[in-house]
């Protein structure tokens, strides 16, 4: 089957009201009354399914294997479909029933539906014996002649249909499966059903002109009102003036020391650096000045997202004027990497930098630094966290991550990944790079006690436990990889009849092999598959390690930022990580098992949660109703990590949202931030953020 690989935008977005009503829900799948739920309409790939317990009391238990890309279940509909018009969504009940956590993913069908048309997607994680209930919202298609006119971002103001759309009155299949798997999983699937009632939209628009211009001068959207939205550049002034006044009032929990660890905690051993160690059975930071120290941040502080407006002049309201207001500077042409755009430098907008110079002056960015470093304080954060602008982080105000990235000159040509194939890590230009990487940070990161440490890389193809290996015999014959993956094959077989003879293969040399670009048996080879995949992961960590620890030896190394993650890549960065790094999008990290094989320290490097109901138009990867369940979300989030063992600290991604149409390179266009495209902070998230930040050390020693 084809499906989307796992992306920021692989929850299809409802752009319409959904009502939380369960009167009209619809049992699609309840197995203590559907007596045919073990036959004709279950159909498996790579995978075994039937019904377990009582009569009464029955669930279909699932086990899938390792052997398809998407090893799972359909569940097909009767011969007349499914009419769920009147729905907002369907919701699969799970559990998981083994012992590895599992992503578990479910997409509705319409007849023809081939992963990206005409189906819709949602996916759920649980960590082993959770319960939770996917929930995959019915985005309908239109007819609307807006289908088009449109284009260049991951959410819309209006239905446009297209892409990860459903006609709900037809619904074929359901089906439930996993990601390109390392290891076997068991879950239970407990009932399908389709929940909520629908409210179309007030009208649908039909044609672009009358709808027309979209954006108001301050980048948000014109048809809708909202409290915080901005109307004139007093009102920007005058946020500025209250906001002051609060920060002033409010400057930050009283208990904490000027790095933002516990004052009012135990003092342990100071070694003028932040390092990790574990206090009470939990696994803590531990502050330059020897405070206990949980890193409570935000990613892309003051990291300026620009949006395009190359043949989209009519979208924005007095376009000749705001474009030339500012002298022609806040107009940048940036190269774009996925989407409408895809390939080209197109001319763009910064509305934020725009915002800002009319809220904070033509000299804004000390005056902004300063009242960033203000809020983080007075919210409680104690973190400026990756992907944030560097001279604002380093202001010795707030401590602050860095990241060194790979500078290989080659990567594995065999391998793939959403963003971009895998390093080399046996190029010889590999490990100097990232030393060179370091050197160029002396004199700022690198030596900075207020740096925390060090990421590398984010969210790198890892892929199953073979792939890479794979990856590597697929690519040319003079691929650093392959030719030290035969080398490691010819130690262990010295003869290639003897490698045949395990493989079941029939090469007749070693130079034949090396020449051979196609997927060997993967069970017949798997053993050797998997020693070199813990090969390349562990020269990749230890190059990491070392390139950090020659240049700087007292901080920390914070891991590559895990997305797609299997045992072994997992193992590998236990073996060699200070903090194992993961960015988590999900409702809940407090059961989370690391499956590293380890009991060590771990950070999130990002999680966010996002509404459409302040004027943007796609919520980001984990939607929830309204600001006052984002604010709750946040709440549960922050606090089941504080509780958990080995967390040392939460990312949220990011400090403000992305332009309402779509940021340049990959048309983002999510409601994630902490502050909106004005500068105006979401107040029901600040609120959740600072009541975390103000009780967060005590919850986490004391457990409340």
């Amino acid at each position: 089957m084809k499906i989307p690989a796992r992306c920021r935008w692989v929850f299809c977005v409802p752009l319409f009201v959904a009502a939380l009503s369960s009167l009209a829900d619809v049992a699609l799948f309840e197995p203590k009354v559907d007596a045919d739920m073990a036959v004709a309409r279950w159909k498996t790939t790579d995978a075994m399914a039937s019904p377990v317990g009582r009569r009464d009391r029955k669930v279909m238990s699932l086990l899938t294997g390792t052997n398809a890309p998407w090893p799972g279940v359909t569940y097909t509909a009767p011969a007349t479909g499914w009419d769920l018009s009147s729905n907002a969504a369907v919701v699969v009940r799970l559990r998981n029933a083994g012992t590895n956590a599992v992503k578990v993913f479910a997409r509705i069908d319409n007849p023809g539906a081939d992963g990206t048309k005409h189906c819709v997607t949602g996916e759920l994680s649980l960590n082993p014996g959770a319960v939770g209930s996917l929930r995959v919202e019915l985005r309908r298609t239109s007819s609307s002649t807006l289908d088009g006119q449109l284009f260049g971002m991951r959410g819309y103001p209006v239905a446009p249909g297209g892409d990860g759309t459903v006609d709900p009155s037809k619904i074929s299949q359901v089906l439930i499966f996993v990601h390109q798997p390392g290891a076997r999983h068991a879950f239970t699937v407990e009932g399908i059903s389709a929940v909520g009632t629908y409210v179309p939209p007030t009208a649908w628009v039909t044609d672009a002109k009358p709808y027309l211009p979209l954006i108001d001068r301050f980048g948000q959207y014109r048809h809708k009102a909202w409290p915080g939205k901005i109307a004139d550049v007093a009102a920007l002034s005058a946020q500025r003036e209250v906001e002051a006044k609060e920060l002033a009032a409010r400057p930050g929990p009283g208990d904490w020391d000027r790095f933002g660890g516990w004052a009012g905690g135990p003092k342990l051993e100071a070694s003028g650096f932040f390092r990790v160690q574990k206090h009470d059975g939990k696994w803590w930071l531990v502050d330059p000045e020897g405070r206990l120290f949980w890193s409570h941040g935000v990613d892309c502080v003051e990291s300026l997202d620009v949006t395009p407006v190359e043949g989209r002049e009519a979208w924005f309201d007095g376009f000749a004027e705001w474009s030339s207001e500012f002298d022609g500077k806040l107009m940048q042409t940036a190269r774009v990497l996925k989407g409408h755009y895809a390939g080209r430098n197109t001319r763009c907008f910064n509305f934020a930098g725009a915002n800002f110079i009319r809220k904070y002056g033509v000299d804004w960015r000390p005056v902004y630094a300063d009242v960033i470093h203000r809020r983080l304080r007075s919210w409680g954060m104690n973190t400026i966290a990756n992907w944030s602008n560097l001279a604002v982080a380093q202001m010795r105000r707030t401590p602050y991550t860095d990241s060194v990235h790979s500078e290989s000159t080659r990567m594995i040509e065999g391998s793939e990944g959403y963003w971009g194939k895998f390093p080399d890590v046996f190029e010889p230009a590999f490990a100097p790079g990232l030393v060179r990487q370091m050197e160029a940070k002396k004199g700022g990161s690198a030596g900075d006690p207020w740096c925390l440490g060090f990421f590398s890389d984010n969210e790198m193809s890892w892929g199953d436990e073979t792939s890479l290996a794979v990856a590597a015999l697929r690519s040319p014959a003079d691929q650093p990889a392959k030719l030290a993956f035969l080398a490691d094959l010819q130690s262990t077989y010295h003869d290639i009849a003897k490698l045949n003879e395990a493989w079941g293969t029939s090469h007749a040399s070693w130079d034949a092999l090396r020449d051979f670009r196609e997927k060997p048996d993967a069970a017949r080879a798997a053993a050797d598959l998997k020693a070199f995949y813990t090969r390349v992961a562990e020269t990749y960590f230890k190059a990491v390690r070392e390139a950090i620890r020659e240049v700087a030896p007292k901080q920390l190394y914070l891991g590559c930022r895990f997305a797609w993650v299997n045992a072994r890549a997992a193992a590998a960065a236990a073996r060699y990580c200070d903090v194992v790094s993961y960015n988590l999008y999900q409702r809940s990290v407090a059961e989370f098992a690391f499956n590293g094989g380890a009991d060590v320290p771990l950070i999130i490097g990002e999680f966010h949660f996002g509404a459409l109901d302040r004027g943007m138009f796609h919520t980001g990867l984990v939607p929830v109703p309204s600001q006052d369940d984002r604010a709750q979300a946040y709440r549960d989030y922050v606090e089941g990590a504080l509780r958990h063992p080995q967390f040392v600290g939460t990312h949220w991604f990011q400090w403000q949202d992305e332009p309402t149409t779509g940021r340049a390179w990959d048309e983002e266009n999510y409601q994630i931030g902490l502050v909106d495209i004005a500068d105006t902070p979401y107040r029901e998230t600040v609120d959740a953020v600072r009541a975390v930040g103000e009780h967060m050390y005590r919850l986490r020693l004391g457990g409340k």
